[in-house]
């Protein structure tokens, strides 16, 4: 029994947590509310609604199913029909005309909005790919907010939610638990999952990989051995607090590319007890064990992968989320700095927090894009310096981002039109001087 949490339903709200990603979690807010040995009895505890929430299909093998029991005031189904509610800024894979987009693309940071705008207004989709319904492919978006979301919730049928907060802490009320969430750390929110953002620390800011095909998991270590990356023990689930709450509630629910709304006469967030798999996580980004060489030449940007979403073709993700930590560069020798290169994945980059060696121009907030073989690397200034750099070892402080992703991205005619949009991204490459000489 989670005893920090039995008031919960008399307004007392507080994050607990438990460990693990890929669990099989239990959690309970009032004793005895969790069935022991069975999860549709004939008659619930507390007069609760037993509900199955089903990420996966009922036939998946045993360690691919995502499937969470609930035991509820009132079940999912005590609802009104849906209707379309227009959202400008939240687009969703294909886009009809749109194209997938030679150039590289940067944008500076997004401002905060002026007028009032929750979690939901303020979402904007940079870049698509694949396609939501058949359950392929991404959106990229980012988000700004300068309110909590009141008396409304929100969630996407069409892929599940990484959420990175870049300024601003959140707290993420879920249907399973709480999960407050800082920058410099993630959230994971399942599909279909709903959930409320609250604002702890004033506007935010921040980004969102909507993921349309099979979930985020911890990537394949190899020859790195058992440890190292990220440990799933630091991932972390809520524990149940409900709501026992009778009063409007819009609830919004992204499904095949449109954003639907209903009225509830109640909080959707009245689980008492639930136990299972498709749930909710948190991790902090510090706790990233970094990989790196210390001898000689560029490691490849994978041994930086957190959380990878397989395509079906093997080696090739979907998406990645990669990040670029605080750490030591100590390769003796070399041009210490990411190579110029030409990759068959599609890149999404952004910074969080400090300067880059890469990303030194590109300020926290902003973001930047770069489709499959499109050319990119050092600038002038970072090339000529890093080529004279003394050959001591240096400490990066900086935390960064990367979404990859084997589809070509289709920037949004928002993203394209929007004012923060940098037309001068290309001229860091242009000009690179001619070193050429015969003699070594």
């Amino acid at each position: 029994m989670d005893t920090s949490l039995v008031q919960a339903n008399a307004g007392v709200k507080a994050a607990t947590y438990r460990s693990g990603f890929g669990n099989e979690h239990a959690s309970e807010a009032l004793a005895g509310a969790l069935p022991i040995g069975r999860n549709s009895p004939q008659r619930p505890a507390y007069g609760l609604y037993a509900e199955q929430l089903n990420g996966t299909a009922f036939t998946a093998p045993r360690s691919e199913t995502r499937r969470t029991w609930l035991f509820r005031i009132r079940p999912s189904a005590d609802h009104g029909a849906f209707v379309p509610r227009r959202h400008d800024g939240l687009m969703t894979a294909p886009l009809p005309g749109a194209i997938a987009d030679a150039n590289r693309l940067a944008w500076d940071p997004w401002p905060m909005p002026d007028d009032p705008h929750d979690f939901v207004d303020g979402i904007l989709t940079i870049a698509v790919n694949g396609n939501a319904l058949e359950h392929v492919g991404i959106a990229i978006h980012v988000y700004t907010a300068n309110r909590s979301m009141r008396d409304r919730v929100f969630a996407s049928i069409d892929g599940e939610l990484l959420i990175i907060p870049q300024e601003g802490a959140l707290r993420l009320t879920t249907e399973l638990g709480i999960l407050d969430v800082a920058p410099g750390e993630i959230a994971l929110v399942p599909r279909s999952l709903k959930f409320a953002v609250e604002l702890l620390a004033g506007p935010a800011r921040g980004y969102i990989c909507e993921n349309y095909g099979t979930y985020f998991r911890l990537p394949e270590l190899g020859p790195i051995g058992a440890n190292g990356l990220a440990n799933a023990r630091d991932f972390l689930a809520p524990t149940a607090a409900f709501e026992d709450r009778d009063e409007q509630v819009e609830s919004l629910v992204k499904f095949g590319g449109t954003l639907w709304t209903t009225m509830l006469d109640h909080s959707p967030f009245d689980v008492v007890a639930w136990h299972g798999t498709h749930v909710p996580l948190k991790y902090d980004l510090a706790r990233f064990m970094a990989v790196n060489t210390v001898s000689f030449d560029h490691a490849d940007p994978s041994i930086f992968t957190v959380l990878h979403a397989p395509s079906g073709l093997p080696g090739v993700a979907n998406v990645d989320f990669v990040i670029f930590p605080p750490r030591w560069s100590v390769a003796e020798g070399t041009f210490r700095p990411p190579y110029f290169h030409r990759n068959v994945m599609a890149e999404f980059s952004a910074t969080l927090r400090g300067r880059t060696q890469t990303r030194g121009r590109y300020a926290p907030g902003g973001c930047n894009m770069r489709n499959p073989m499109a050319a990119h690397g050092p600038d002038i200034a970072l090339f000529e310096s890093a080529s004279a750099a003394p050959d001591v070892p240096v400490r990066e402080e900086a935390l960064a981002i990367m979404f990859e992703s084997r589809l070509p991205l289709c920037p949004t005619p928002r993203a394209l039109a929007a004012p923060n949009r940098n037309p001068d991204f290309d001229r860091q490459w242009i000009g690179m001087p001619k070193r050429f000489r015969v003699t070594p």
